[in-house]
């Protein structure tokens, strides 16, 4: 098997690193084979794939779907980022609570973030390319964004002046979703 996977603190996360082939061209690695994420017990079909390129300092997120909710598969291409997700799984031990990773270009890593997870991240180098492959489709109408800088999830975001979208600078507290709107 071509990863090394590490379980994170919120069960069903896990940060995947796969084998990265170098040589005096540059590098080489899979992005995703279906077959080694069978393997793996990840049987989703993705069936979307997303590129963003943001400036330094920006903030992304915290952003979920429900219904059409996205299994997301995380891996950033150039830059260094700050990712976060919060558990949204309404019955889960770790409801509320978040957990980050600093994701880099320069050290292949990627994350798995199951259904049931807010997703955000901030961009700590000049520029950040971000790819992430989705379950689902993109659904304008199911879509929702939990507040960056909501008191109660107390996220320790490593910048200070964010660049934010309107939809971002708009997002609703923790306490403020509405319950259907949360995963079971």
């Amino acid at each position: 098997m071509n990863y090394k996977i590490t379980k994170c603190p919120l069960d069903g996360l896990l940060l995947l690193e796969p084998a990265v082939f170098t040589d005096s061209r540059g590098y080489f690695f899979e992005l995703w084979n279906k077959r080694t994420f069978t393997i793996l017990g990840l049987e989703i079909e993705f069936v979307q794939d997303n590129i963003s390129f943001s400036k330094k300092n920006c903030i992304r997120g915290l952003h979920f779907q429900n219904p059409h909710p996205q299994a997301k598969l995380i891996t950033v291409l150039e830059g260094l980022v700050f990712d976060v997700v919060v558990d949204l799984r309404k019955n889960s031990p770790t409801f509320g609570q978040w957990h980050s990773v600093t994701l880099s270009g320069d050290h292949i890593q990627q994350l798995f973030i199951p259904i049931g997870f807010a997703h955000g991240f901030a961009v700590l180098s000049d520029y950040a390319i971000f790819h992430y492959k989705c379950s689902d489709f993109y659904s304008r109408d199911s879509e929702l964004t939990l507040r960056w800088d909501d008191p109660d999830l107390k996220i320790n975001w490593p910048v200070t002046n964010p660049i934010l979208s309107e939809k971002d600078q708009q997002g609703l507290f923790l306490r403020n979703i509405p319950p259907d709107r949360l995963f079971f």
